[in-house]
């Protein structure tokens, strides 16, 4: 499939900034995986592991009495990612885009099932419980919906660009998502999935007049949300300026204000926060990068964001790739994924440091929470098995023409 000028516009602007690392070896030799991508996930695994602990315990003593009750479910997040990982990496991707429908069926039945049967915390029925585990069916959502949008754009590309029907059939089911989302309420997934639903569209080549409508219906449907419900209307207001209501409705961004601003550049130390100790609420879900900024400084959260950014840069390079070597849907994929890293990345550090309202999204790969970790694990494993299969396939075809 051939690649549009918005789309190649788009490479071009990334090879002319980061040619090192959207440089291609395509040399038998090469690896079967993209190495650095993976040791950067695992590495902010472990990070977040360590700074799990760090921030939850005095959470965990006031809560349970038991200070490594977060850290001991934390690990056994970490044994999930492992079997995920295995699970992911064993399935060939043609799987996922044959079932990118039936997937997306079955997570509109789960999040139909959350409504009725999920678990509800803090006012929100977000979790559906099987047995002591309790899975946030919006994280899937994310995930899934990012592979549906792919099988659909690779099904339908000729019909995307060239009329507008093509163009609405996949908002029409953004929208059956995003209503099921909202009612649990869940606005920052919606949020995100409208980011992926946008950018994949641009991606995809469809039409500059359709795509602005979609923007301009898209932020107005955002501020009618905000401006219908208080409390999404304090979270606006008290971001702007929080120190109006320190301690009622900006209290969390006043806190968290305070821990970057004890962090300086090199931090208090790692373990040394003051703020996790009562002062700043969701301390290691929400809000754990400020924990990070007041124990490592700016020096510390500077090489979390690098490392963010270079996952995220790598997967829009992967996706380069296989638009390259005709494999749309893999591109797709990786293109989603790694806006989705990004753009979540994006919002949970504003958030934290007071330049957008808060949204409840967690940072990838580091704050606490099984849902999270698990459905960010199988995205960037189906990445990795996509590179595995565009490199045995240069490998093969390299073979190929050395014996003939």
């Amino acid at each position: 499939m051939a690649s549009n000028e918005q789309l190649s516009l788009f490479k071009q602007s990334l090879n002319g900034l980061w040619p090192s690392l959207l440089a291609e070896n395509n040399t038998p030799g090469m690896p079967l995986y993209d190495r650095a991508f993976l040791v950067a996930i695992i590495s902010l695994m472990c990070f977040g592991f360590v700074m799990v602990m760090s921030a939850s315990m005095p959470e965990a003593e006031k809560l349970t009495g038991n200070p490594f009750h977060f850290i001991g479910r934390h690990v056994f997040y970490l044994i999930g990612c492992v079997v995920i990982a295995f699970v992911v990496l064993k399935a060939d991707v043609s799987y996922w885009e044959k079932n990118s429908g039936m997937l997306m069926i079955g997570v509109l039945v789960m999040l139909c099932a959350v409504l009725v049967i999920g678990t509800s915390v803090n006012g929100a029925r977000r979790w559906l419980s099987i047995g002591p585990i309790r899975i946030q069916v919006a994280e899937i959502a994310k995930f899934i919906f990012i592979v549906y949008m792919a099988g659909y754009l690779v099904r339908r590309h000729g019909e995307l660009r060239d009329n507008r029907k093509g163009f609405y059939k996949p908002i029409g089911v953004y929208g059956l998502f995003a209503v099921l989302i909202l009612l649990q309420p869940d606005l920052g997934t919606v949020v995100v999935l409208f980011v992926c639903t946008v950018s994949l569209l641009f991606l995809a080549g469809a039409r500059i007049i359709d795509f602005m409508v979609l923007i301009l219906l898209g932020v107005a449907t955002f501020v009618l949300l905000v401006l219908f419900e208080p409390y999404r209307m304090r979270r606006v207001t008290s971001f702007m300026d929080p120190w109006d209501d320190p301690f009622g409705s900006g209290y969390q961004l006043t806190q968290s204000l305070m821990a970057y601003g004890r962090g300086d550049w090199l931090g208090q130390g790692l373990g040394n926060s003051i703020q996790k100790l009562a002062y700043l609420p969701e301390a290691h879900t929400d809000f754990i990068f400020a924990v990070i900024g007041e124990e490592l400084g700016f020096i510390g959260i500077i090489c979390v964001l690098v490392t963010l950014f270079f996952i995220a840069l790598r997967a829009i390079r992967l996706g380069n790739l296989c638009l390259q070597m005709q494999r749309p849907f893999e591109s797709y994929v990786a293109y989603g994924v790694g806006i989705w890293i990004c753009f979540q990345t994006v919002v949970n550090v504003g958030a934290s440091i007071g330049m957008l309202p808060t949204k409840g999204l967690t940072l990838p790969f580091i704050s606490y929470g099984g849902s999270s970790l698990w459905v960010m694990t199988a995205a960037v494993m189906l990445l990795v098995r996509i590179d595995y299969e565009r490199r045995v396939s240069l490998i093969q075809a390299v073979q190929g023409r050395t014996k003939s």
